[in-house]
């Protein structure tokens, strides 16, 4: 009896999982806005279930970052991006029906990138993509007349700002025939494109200028008559004389007073060229001679500072593997059956060291060779591990990391790229807890990364490493991350 009462409660566990399996449906094609105006992402589960329970969160994947976060029936927006403060809306009585689609407002060009839409209920969690592309329609377009050429053809000009991405500029005669540009400018102020085109005609007539985006399309038109090219004939003659006159008396006083100048000018600037490339040379040797020698000698003086560094499983997200001796950790397929619970991530795929540091100085050595998607640094006992995180000493959390090709330091204002000479295999975190500083060192190349100074201390600091995030689904690399002992 017993036996068969297990059964029945194994197979209605299996029922109620496979019951709430959903799949999250973005739209298959880009979705285009305007800029000022508003734009919905869709998104949506399949079937169509109710998600009211469920944790929404949508992201953009060049940031990293929470665009809207629906949780716990309400939404939760505090660590949102700053410039999507205020312009976010998920319609909560769509969510009854399935409809997890965003609605974005006041659209600005900085919205253009993919989103996810991350959907997870309490045994089951997918997401979709959404690729948002923004236009911004410009000004008018306006002809101006630029003189005349050698032959009689009068110079059009038509210029139009403030496209979004870059617009098509083309003439058309009369019969709407399309004419070739003979010159064209393309200018990017900021986050808009200006276009300038010219053009010369012959004969009188109507000439039109046409710019186009997608949709969107701006037009002038220009009438030449017969005036304009009989004027020009009769000025030209006159003009030509003159101007011939005094660019022949011009040219010949200018050959003679200059000739000399020029030379010795042109001796001078070439010798204060020389000059200043030898003493740059001299000083970048200097500098690279004197970091050979001092860089050496300042790891092997941190390394009097190592700690035994052992990862804590009781901290790692549920996706993460830790090995037995807490020296290693890597990312697996699949969610781990852990309890939950305040000291784990449960979003971003980290975990801290068991010990904590609140005073003097340690230090201790990664292995990050071959991984591409890493972050490692330290951060305060007390610092958040829920939801989406934002790795800042202003939240906690003092860390350099690499995206792909890149690295960066992410600093409380801005994330700072870093410039490396070779790619790090070993990176040395080196914190004096007294004086508020966290470095980090190539140990292979011995070179300094960077550093966190003036930082303010006021409890336990604790060694953590990550491997991105979990709605990234996996982590394609599966290269380890090993705590260096030797």
């Amino acid at each position: 009896m017993k036996f068969i009462c297990l059964t029945l409660l194994l197979v209605s566990g299996i029922t109620d999982s496979r019951s709430e399996q959903y799949t999250v449906v973005g739209p298959a094609d880009p979705v285009f806005a305007v800029a000022g105006e508003e734009v919905i992402l869709p998104c949506s589960v399949k079937p169509s279930i109710s998600v009211v329970d469920m944790r929404v969160e949508w992201f953009r994947l060049d940031l990293k970052d929470s665009v809207h976060l629906y949780e716990d029936h309400e939404d939760r927006n505090t660590e949102q991006i700053q410039s999507y403060r205020g312009r976010t809306k998920l319609i909560h009585q769509e969510l009854q029906r399935g409809n997890a689609s965003l609605k974005l407002s006041t659209v600005q060009i900085s919205d253009e990138g993919r989103y996810k839409c991350f959907i997870q209920s309490k045994s089951w969690f997918d997401d979709g993509t959404v690729d948002v592309r923004v236009q911004a329609v410009g000004s008018p377009p306006v002809i101006t007349v630029d003189g005349f050429d050698r032959s009689g053809g009068l110079h059009l000009q038509c210029e139009s700002e403030g496209w979004y991405p870059e617009p098509d500029l083309e003439w058309l005669d009369s019969e709407g025939v399309s004419l070739s540009s003979e010159t064209t400018e393309t200018h990017r102020n900021t986050d808009r494109f200006s276009v300038k085109h010219t053009i010369t005609v012959y004969h009188s007539g109507k000439i039109h200028c046409r710019v186009k985006l997608r949709h969107h399309m701006l037009e002038t038109l220009m009438n030449t008559t017969n005036n304009m090219f009989i004027s020009w004939r009769t000025s030209v003659i006159l003009i030509s004389v003159l101007v011939v006159l005094v660019v022949i008396a011009g040219i010949l006083i200018a050959v003679f007073v200059h000739k000399h100048r020029a030379h010795d000018q042109l001796q001078n600037e070439k010798s204060r060229i020389q000059n200043e490339k030898s003493r740059i040379q001299h000083e970048r040797d200097q500098l690279l001679q004197m970091q050979k020698i001092i860089l050496p000698k300042a790891v092997s003086h941190l390394r009097t500072h190592t700690v035994n560094v052992i990862l804590d499983p009781d901290s790692a997200h549920p996706r993460l593997i830790v090995s037995h001796d807490g020296k290693q950790v890597e990312c697996g397929n699949t969610l781990n059956a852990v309890d939950g619970g305040k000291e784990r991530f449960d979003c971003y795929l980290g975990v801290l060291g068991k010990d904590g540091f609140s005073s003097g100085c340690f230090y201790f050595e990664v292995q990050v060779k071959d991984q591409t998607e890493w972050d490692l640094g330290v951060t305060r006992e007390s610092s958040n591990r829920s939801g989406s995180l934002r790795l800042s000493p202003q939240k906690g959390y003092w860390t350099v990391r690499r995206r792909d090709v890149r690295y960066w330091a992410l600093a409380d204002s801005q994330s700072v790229p870093l410039s490396l000479r070779v790619k790090p295999q070993r990176i040395g975190v080196f914190v004096d807890y007294d004086q508020g500083l966290v470095s980090f060192y190539d140990v292979e190349s011995m070179s300094h990364i960077y550093t966190y100074t003036d930082q303010s201390f006021n409890e336990k600091l604790y060694p953590c490493v990550g491997l991105e995030y979990m709605w990234k689904w996996t982590n394609e690399n599966s290269t380890t991350l090993i705590i260096c002992d030797d």
